[in-house]
C-alpha cells in the first residue's frame, strides 16, 4: 500500500519555522492549488472577466530537519513549488472537549519552481539551490 501526495502550487504565506524541545527543525507552509470550477451539471464556466472560473484549495504542508531549514530560508509567499510527501491525519480534543480533525502533507521533497524573496534582510537568494 502506498500513501503519496504530489502538489504543485503557490505558497500562500511566508513559511513559519520553529524548533522543538528536542532540537528538530519544523517548517510549515500552505500551498494553494487551483482547478476549474464546475456548475451543478459538472461543466466548467467562465467568470465575469471571461476566464475559466477556478476553485482554490489550501493544503497544509509540514517539513522537518534539513528540508525545514531550506524551505524556511529560501521560500516565500507567492513562490511556485512542487511538494512530494504523504497525507497525515490528526485528531485531538480542543479546550471545550470537542473532537477536531486535521489533514496535512508531511513533505519528503520540495522543489522550487520559481525563486522566492528569502527570509533574511540582505538575502537575494544567490545561495538558493538551483532550479531545474
Amino acid at each position: 500500500m502506498t500513501n503519496i501526495a504530489i502538489l504543485t502550487g503557490r505558497i500562500a504565506r511566508d513559511p513559519e519555522t520553529r524548533e522543538t524541545k528536542g532540537g528538530t527543525n519544523v517548517t510549515g507552509i500552505t500551498v494553494v492549488t487551483d482547478r476549474p470550477a464546475r456548475d451543478k451539471d459538472g461543466k466548467t464556466y467562465k467568470d465575469e472577466n471571461g476566464y475559466t472560473a477556478k476553485e482554490s484549495e489550501f493544503h497544509r504542508v509540514t517539513c522537518f530537519n534539513g528540508l525545514a531549514k531550506t524551505v524556511g530560508q529560501y521560500c516565500s509567499k507567492g513562490q511556485l513549488v512542487s511538494v512530494q510527501g504523504r497525507i497525515h491525519y490528526t485528531q485531538w480534543e480542543d479546550k471545550d472537549g470537542v473532537t477536531r480533525y486535521g489533514t496535512e502533507i508531511l513533505a519528503d521533497k520540495v522543489d522550487f519552481l520559481s525563486r522566492g524573496n528569502g527570509s533574511g534582510d540582505d538575502n537575494d537568494n544567490t545561495d538558493a539551490p538551483e532550479i531545474d
